[in-house]
């Protein structure tokens, strides 16, 4: 978008620019939030539009042309209005400039949290679709700057539900693998690669979608009978990938493996030598689960529960100790 007007300094601390891109998301004559303008005569932003009213044709036009000129805004004091509003078309993150780091973080958050209920709640080809394209959206966003998803664990959830649960593997699965990769991301790591992995964090616990609702929610010991539901669910989300067109080793991996532990001792094999995407989720998974709060179990602070997964055999130490370098040194978090 060019800018042919000179703008306050400090003014977008207060205030969102709004691109072309943006402007035509809205509702052509009754936008969602409301609009002021740059008047330049005495250098203040002033009201344009308030919601619950009617543009104009003759306004609609007027405000084309003032976003064209840099020279329309919305206030940060409207951030939820419009962090719902984007985030139900979330490529347009990438084409808004104006955004900061931590307002991207939340739109990303309740779209993706919304994409996977609607996906667990009916897990078919169409609404995995959809999903997956705004999956895509995180990755572009991501793979141009992987040092981002750092602000996405800040806004893990803490309490527990399957898509608050797949959200926070997702977001801290990638900045995990991130760090343990440290510099040199993209070299290290292919796009086609750096998709279907993050596709294989959010996607792991799949098959738990066909599990019973009061199953999974359970607040006293389960029975024998509702164990094996559970446990069958790594079985019942391979499955699913067929269906969905996903097969692709890593998702499979982060499917099939992420109750499994390295002593052997996890499910549904047994196994000892998992591939990286399967050590990896397994942390990620225990570790979500320990930091949000269940009907059977209080929530674990970040550093408790990393500190834990550290000293705990049955998991990678390589990662575990990663999880703790990026919790206590990159985001600095407290014991």
């Amino acid at each position: 978008m060019s800018q042919k007007h000179d703008i306050p300094d400090g003014l977008n601390e207060e205030y969102y620019q709004i691109s072309k891109d943006i402007l035509g998301s809205f509702n052509k004559y009754r936008p969602p939030l409301n609009i002021f303008s740059f008047k330049e005569d005495v250098a203040r932003i002033m009201p344009y539009f308030k919601v619950g009213g009617r543009l104009t044709n003759e306004q609609v036009e007027e405000l084309a042309s003032m976003t064209d000129h840099g020279l329309i805004f919305v206030s940060r004091d409207d951030h939820p209005v419009y962090v719902k509003h984007i985030s139900y078309q979330l490529d347009l993150v990438l084409v808004d400039r104006n955004l900061k780091e931590k307002e991207i973080a939340d739109i990303f958050t309740q779209a993706l949290t919304r994409r996977l209920a609607e996906f667990f709640d009916q897990p078919v080809p169409a609404v995995f679709e959809k999903l997956w394209v705004d999956l895509m959206v995180l990755t572009e966003y991501l793979y141009d700057d992987i040092s981002r998803a750092r602000a996405l664990v800040r806004r893990l959830h803490t309490e527990h539900s399957l898509e608050n649960h797949s959200l926070n593997c997702g977001f801290l699965g990638i900045a995990l693998w991130a760090k343990i990769k440290e510099k040199g991301f993209q070299d290290a790591v292919k796009r086609k690669t750096f998709d279907r992995m993050a596709a294989g964090l959010f996607l792991h616990d799949m098959g738990m979608a066909k599990v019973p609702a009061f199953i999974r929610d359970k607040d006293k010991p389960l029975t024998g009978d509702e164990r094996t539901k559970i446990n069958a669910h790594t079985k019942t989300g391979y499955e699913m990938l067929t269906k969905l067109n996903l097969k692709y080793a890593e998702v499979e991996q982060c499917v099939t493996e992420h109750h499994e532990r390295v002593n052997g001792s996890g499910y549904p094999l047994k196994s000892s030598s998992q591939e990286f995407p399967g050590r990896l989720c397994a942390v990620v998974d225990s570790f979500c689960a320990m930091i949000a709060k269940h009907p059977y179990a209080e929530a674990k602070s970040f550093v408790k529960a990393a500190a834990e997964l550290a000293n705990d055999v049955r998991y990678d130490k390589e990662i575990t100790s990663a999880l703790q370098n990026l919790l206590l040194i990159d985001m600095k978090m407290k014991v």
